[in-house]
């Protein structure tokens, strides 16, 4: 079984109470929001946590279906250092090319904390590599840097072709623009773990916004991923919110015959490619939610994940008590769609959790 991996890593690891897990009491006593991913595609419930892998392979295909089928992930992507130096604490940045798809590169940072022995690592994704190495002056977006200062190996890409609403895919892709930086996240993880100072049983990853989708979709679809953190990406399709917008061209909405006009849907830019028919048949990000478990993921909400998205992540915690696992789902929350000092420490936290021994 595919999950044995993971299975096995959180469970060697044996942590007890597990951060940020409290469902507010308001939230404990309402109904699930959505459609129930414990659920078969003929209306016959999964009873079992023999039933899971099969309800969850259910899942995972009817979406690659929809979406289109990923290129083989690769085994060994080759990783070219251009230029090496050693930034504060001791901390060594390898300025890297690396191999993300199938005859298609992208230039990253692979940060090496000054530890010995096989190390936790975490894969950050994000529009630039800059931003998350903590090379610009963007504030509270520099996952990799932070986390390579509490001892984490870190990789950050960038955009593939450097521009996220006109991504460059390989041409053997025959997907969605977010399915396929899904796949990218597959070979990152492939990366990572053909690394001599990382842990491959112990590799997370995270992103914020944009790089939140990112991160959701390589994790829930790549299964090596130890945990994940989600920066309010928008964990569920919201068509009243303009950032939560699985609809365009760039992610989702891809049709070689119709390009929709960019925003909200409406008459005149209706739903298309991929994100349409996974609304007409009754599809939702909970099922993706679901095939996390029972690896931890933590949701960053902002904006636009508020504390009524517990209500969708109630069918997360559902597949994890029929698999017998309890506090793997996490959710904070802030006011604004930025991170602050308080969410980033919770990632943070969340990390040195679940990936330390």
């Amino acid at each position: 079984m595919k999950l044995a991996f993971a299975f096995f890593s959180l469970l060697t690891l044996g942590f007890a109470e597990a951060p940020f897990t409290t469902m507010p009491a308001e939230f404990a006593s309402q109904p699930a929001a959505g459609a129930s991913p414990l659920v078969f595609r003929d209306g016959s419930p999964v009873k079992t946590a023999q039933d899971w892998p099969r309800r969850r392979e259910e899942i995972l295909q009817g979406w690659h279906g929809i979406m289109g089928a990923w290129p083989k992930v690769i085994e060994n992507p080759r990783v070219e250092v251009l230029e090496t130096k050693t930034r504060e604490e001791g901390i060594t940045q390898r300025k890297v090319r690396i191999e993300i798809a199938p005859g298609q590169t992208g230039e990253g940072y692979l940060l090496l904390p000054k530890t010995s022995g096989k190390r936790p690592a975490v894969f950050v994704p994000y529009y630039d590599p800059e931003t998350s190495a903590g090379l610009s002056d963007k504030p509270l977006r520099d996952f990799a840097w932070q986390l390579a200062r509490r001892g984490f190996v870190t990789l950050c890409i960038g955009s593939p072709g450097g521009d996220a609403r006109k991504p460059v895919l390989s041409a053997e892709a025959k997907c969605q623009p977010l399915s396929y930086l899904g796949y990218i996240c597959a070979n990152m993880w492939q990366a990572l773990a053909a690394q001599p100072e990382v842990d491959a049983s112990r590799i997370g990853i995270v992103g914020h916004s944009y790089g939140g989708k990112w991160s959701l979709f390589g994790s829930c679809l790549w299964e090596k991923y130890a945990c994940a953190a989600w920066s309010d990406p928008g964990i569920v399709f919201d068509e009243t919110r303009p950032s939560i917008n699985y609809q365009e061209p760039w992610y989702l909405g891809l049709d070689p015959s119709l390009t929709r006009l960019p925003g909200l849907v409406r008459a005149d830019s209706p739903r298309t490619g991929a994100y349409k028919v996974l609304v007409e048949k009754g599809h939702d990000l909970q099922e993706l939610h679901a095939l996390m478990a029972p690896r931890p993921f933590l949701v960053s909400g902002g904006a636009e994940d508020p504390p009524k998205r517990w209500l969708s992540l109630k069918h997360a915690i559902a597949v994890n008590q029929l698999l017998g696992f309890t506090d793997r789902v996490s959710m904070t929350n802030r006011e604004k769609h930025d991170p602050n000092e308080e969410s980033n420490a919770a990632i943070y936290r969340f990390f040195e959790h679940w990936l330390k021994p």
